[in-house]
C-alpha cells in the first residue's frame, strides 16, 4: 500500500490551530532571576537543518549532519572535529552512531554508512526515511517511511532480513522510535511499540502507547515521536497528538497511558516525565504510574521542542533560538540562552556535562551548567 507523508505542522493545523499566520503569538519572554549558571562552551555549524534532525551522542562525540550531505564527529568537550564526511546528497533523516560506525539516509533514498569518516558502503532504499538510522552490534538498523524494518550488516550493507507489517496509509514525516533494550531491538509502528529479535528481525511483543480516536486519516495519525527514554526496565514516549505512555521494556506490558495532545517527544528521567503539548503547555508526569505533577503556561506559542531532562533542570529549546532551563520540581524558569535566532530543532542531546542544540541555520551549540 502505498503511504502518504504528513508534516508536524500539517498534521497539528489540522487537528488545532493551524502553523503560521492563525498561530497565537508567542508569550512574551519575562525578566526573571536565573538560579542556576550557564553559558556557552562552543560552537560550530552546518549548511542549515531542514529534515528531521536528532543528533547522537556517543562515547563523548556528537554525531551531527547537515542539509548538503555533510555528517561530522564532534569531540563533545572541545567542539574539535574528529572526522567529516559526505554522503553524496542532502540528507532525509539524522546520523546514528554506535561510535564506530555511523549512517544516514539521503534525499536520493541511499543508506551511507561510514567507519571512522571513511564512506563504506552504500544501498538504495524501496522508500526514503526520516528517523536516523539505528546503530548497535555491528549493525545497522533503519525504518523508513512506511514502517518497514530492516537490518544490515555494519561492514559490508548486506541486508539481513526485513520486517514490515500492514498499518494505516498515512505515516508522519518527523523521527520515530528507533533504539534498543538488552537484546531487543525497540521499534515504534504507528502508536505501538515493539520488541524485535535484531538477529531475525522477528516481533516479541508489542503494545500500544495510546489509542488514537478520529474521525479521518489525520485525526487518527498517533505515530511515535523519537526518541524514546529508556529509563531502567522502562520505555517511555509520545504518540504524537495522542498520549503519552510508558511500557515495561523486559515484558511488554502498558505500565500506563495518558490522554495528552503534543508533537515533540518527551524527556524525563526515573522520577520525572516532561512534554510540551500543541500549544506548548509543558506538562510533568510522575514516571512511575503517569499522575499529573505539573503545567506551566510560561512559554506557550513558542515552538518548543524535545525535552531533555538533566540534573534539576528539563530543558527546551523554542522557534526563535532560545534554550529554557525549568525546574524539574516546579516548571519555574531557571536560566535561558541565546544562540542564532533561528529555531532550535530536534531534542537537545547531552554527553558527560555538554548539552548540544542544534538550530534551522546549521548551528550548533554547546552547553554547560555549573
Amino acid at each position: 500500500m502505498r503511504r502518504r507523508l504528513l508534516g508536524a505542522c500539517l498534521a497539528a493545523a489540522a487537528l488545532a490551530f493551524g502553523c503560521a499566520a492563525d498561530k497565537p503569538k508567542p508569550a512574551k519572554l519575562t525578566d526573571f532571576i536565573p538560579s542556576i549558571k550557564g553559558s556557552q562552551v562552543w560552537s560550530a555549524r552546518v549548511a542549515g537543518v531542514h529534515f528531521p534532525i536528532q543528533p547522537t551522542a556517543r562515547d563523548g562525540v556528537f554525531y551531527v549532519g547537515g542539509d548538503d550531505g555533510s555528517v561530522l564527529a564532534l569531540d563533545a568537550q572541545t567542539g574539535a572535529v574528529r572526522w567529516h564526511a559526505k554522503a553524496g546528497a542532502a540528507l532525509a533523516a539524522g546520523v546514528g552512531s554506535d561510535g564506530r560506525f555511523a549512517s544516514v539516509v539521503t534525499t536520493d533514498n541511499e543508506l551511507v554508512t561510514f567507519d571512522r569518516g571513511r564512506e563504506i558502503w552504500h544501498k538504495r532504499l524501496e522508500s526514503g526515511a526520516a528517523t536516523a538510522p539505528y546503530v548497535a552490534g555491528e549493525r545497522v538498523f533503519l525504518m523508513t517511511i512506511d514502517r518497514a524494518v530492516y537490518g544490515f550488516d555494519a561492514h559490508d550493507g548486506q541486508r539481513l532480513w526485513a520486517l514490515q507489517r500492514p498499518g494505516d496509509p498515512l505515516t508522519l514525516e518527523q523521527g520515530g522510535v528507533l533504539g534498543s533494550f538488552r537484546n531487543s531491538l525497540l521499534v515504534g509502528q504507528g502508536p505501538r511499540l515493539a520488541a524485535v529479535d535484531p538477529l531475525r528481525g522477528t516481533v516479541q511483543w508489542e503494545v500500544a502507547l495510546a489509542s488514537p480516536r478520529g474521525a479521518n486519516e489525520v485525526e487518527r495519525l498517533a505515530d511515535l515521536v523519537g526518541p524514546a527514554l529508556v529509563l531502567g526496565d522502562r520505555i517511555c514516549a509520545r504518540a504524537f497528538q495522542a498520549g503519552v505512555g510508558c511500557a515495561n521494556a523486559a515484558s511488554g506490558e502498558l505500565v500506563w497511558s495518558r490522554k495528552a495532545g503534543g508533537t515533540q517527544a518527551v524527556g524525563g528521567n526515573a522520577e520525572r516525565l516532561f512534554g510540551a503539548d500543541a500549544s506548548d503547555r509543558i506538562s510533568a508526569w510522575r514516571t512511575r504510574d503517569g499522575e499529573p505533577l505539573w503545567t506551566s503556561d510560561k512559554l506557550l506559542y513558542r515552538g518548543l521542542g524535545g525535552a531533555l531532562a538533566t540534573g534539576r533542570s528539563v530543558v527546551f529549546g523554542d522557534s526563535q533560538g532560545y534554550v529554557h532551563f525549568l525546574a524539574q520540581s516546579d516548571g519555574e524558569l531557571q536560566l535561558r540562552l541565546p544562540t542564532d535566532g533561528s529555531a532550535v530543532v530536534g531534542t537537545p542531546v547531552q554527553s558527560g556535562s555538554t548539552i548540544l542544540v542544534v538550530t534551522r541555520k546549521g548551528g550548533l551549540f554547546a552547553f554547560r551548567i555549573s
